[in-house]
């Protein structure tokens, strides 16, 4: 699996970003996540659409969505189903009707297998987490077994202890103070 401190790797791939006709799709490549504006990517995967852990997840992230803005990161949801799949599954879900950002379509498994979280037997993403710096670089992990979901508060709470870039204390949160050396 990759790991902290490698490079997210070079992708290309078609995201759902709206359920207005004409409008659903766009590509979302490896270059994005590369930027001089200071802006992180959060980028979160999740096995499979139309299950039952998945939507509560991703409507977590997406109620959480202006916190992430407001730390200068962007969210990217991501899994091995079509982009026709997420569209439908957004059109079909109450929660994901209005999702405020793309989610991604990794039909190849391509991605998933370079960033190592293809369960084996399925070959589906786990509940994968990757923040990753305007750099391109990976900068926190946390994968998650494929029935236990993840917690939104707690991607946020590293992704303020990172952009500190101090040293942060156990059960650390923004506002407390950082450690020094």
């Amino acid at each position: 699996m990759i790991t902290v401190g490698e490079k997210f790797p070079s992708f290309n791939k078609k995201a759902v970003v709206s359920i207005e006709k004409g409008k659903e799709f766009e590509d979302i490549t490896s270059e994005f996540l590369v930027n001089d504006d200071n802006v992180w990517t959060v980028m979160f995967w999740w096995p499979k659409d139309f299950t039952f852990v998945c939507p509560t997840e991703i409507a977590e992230f997406n109620k959480a969505y202006g916190e992430f803005r407001d730390r200068d990161a962007r969210l990217i949801g991501a899994s091995t189903d079509s982009e026709f799949v997420h569209a439908a599954w957004r059109r079909d879900h109450e929660d994901l009707r209005d999702l405020k950002f793309p989610m991604l379509a990794d039909t190849s498994k391509s991605l998933a297998e370079d960033l190592g979280i293809l369960e084996p037997t399925e070959k589906i993403a786990y509940r994968a987490t990757f923040i990753v710096d305007p750099t391109g670089v990976v900068r926190w992990v946390c994968v998650n077994d494929l029935n236990v979901g993840r917690n939104v508060k707690e991607v946020l709470r590293v992704l303020d202890g990172l952009q500190t870039d101090e040293l942060c204390p156990c059960n650390w949160e923004k506002g407390q103070e950082t450690l020094t050396a």
